[in-house]
């Protein structure tokens, strides 16, 4: 099984280290495929940023159908692009800010969601609504921590992280956190040995929903919504973004 895992930002260590998460979480005999998008910003914070990840985005996933994948995993958390993708793609696509949701969801009654700035908090939130779990969510919450600092060795990110998670078991009474950005992949289990409840990051638990997909020989519908894009002219410099169906 190959599962291609799509890094919405430009920024290589970031792509890096969402590789190494996906590849441990994966089972015996599935590769993972790590990309990133060729054009965009260094990192998604907000809603102007995520507009211009999505195009490299989604012509990385066009170009990795080409390789025969049993599904596409985007690692950002704000599930960027997520419904266009659904419609470019022909394997299964999930976000990994829905596929942790739901697997908090499954693990406990309430969760918190601890994010990097306040500004992600909105777009998150939205998310939430729309998977149908804004009810299952204690809190939303921002460290404050701007998502390149999580590149930093130096940086006081995880230190920040850690106590936002001790105010979330605190004032939240919530069950389980949720880790609201691709680049917390590697805090995930210190942090959960270190606060005693399941520290969930979205992309170990969408690896396992691709592969559950991809056994269950499950795909995106394609009637309705998610059909593929009309073929159609694009003019400008999105002219190479014009659907081909192919």
């Amino acid at each position: 099984m190959l599962i291609h895992v799509v890094n919405p930002n430009t920024t290589q260590s970031f792509t890096d280290k969402i590789e190494i998460a996906a590849q441990a979480a994966a089972s015996i005999g599935t590769e993972i495929f790590a990309s990133q998008s060729e054009m965009g910003p260094v990192s998604i914070e907000g809603y102007y940023d995520e507009v211009f990840a999505m195009p490299g985005m989604l012509n990385r996933i066009v170009e990795a159908q080409k390789k025969n994948v049993s599904g596409h995993v985007i690692a950002c958390f704000d599930d960027t692009g997520l419904d266009a993708a659904r419609m470019a793609a022909t394997a299964p696509v999930v976000g990994i800010g829905e596929a942790a949701f739901h697997a908090a969801s499954l693990i406990s009654y309430k969760f918190s969601v601890v994010t990097t700035l306040n500004r992600s908090i909105p777009v998150i939130e939205h998310n939430l609504v729309r998977y149908g779990l804004a009810s299952r969510c204690a809190k939303v919450r921002a460290a404050e921590v701007p998502v390149l600092a999580l590149e930093d060795a130096n940086s006081p990110a995880r230190a920040l992280i850690s106590q936002e998670i001790k105010n979330a078991k605190l004032q939240d009474h919530c069950e389980a956190i949720v880790l609201g950005c691709a680049g917390m992949a590697d805090l995930a289990t210190s942090l959960s040995l270190e606060h005693g409840l399941p520290v969930i990051d979205g992309v170990s638990v969408a690896i396992g929903l691709i592969e559950m997909l991809a056994r269950s020989r499950l795909r995106t519908s394609k009637v309705g919504g998610y059909a593929q894009p009309l073929q159609k002219k694009y003019t400008g410099m999105f002219a190479p973004f014009a659907p081909h169906n192919n």
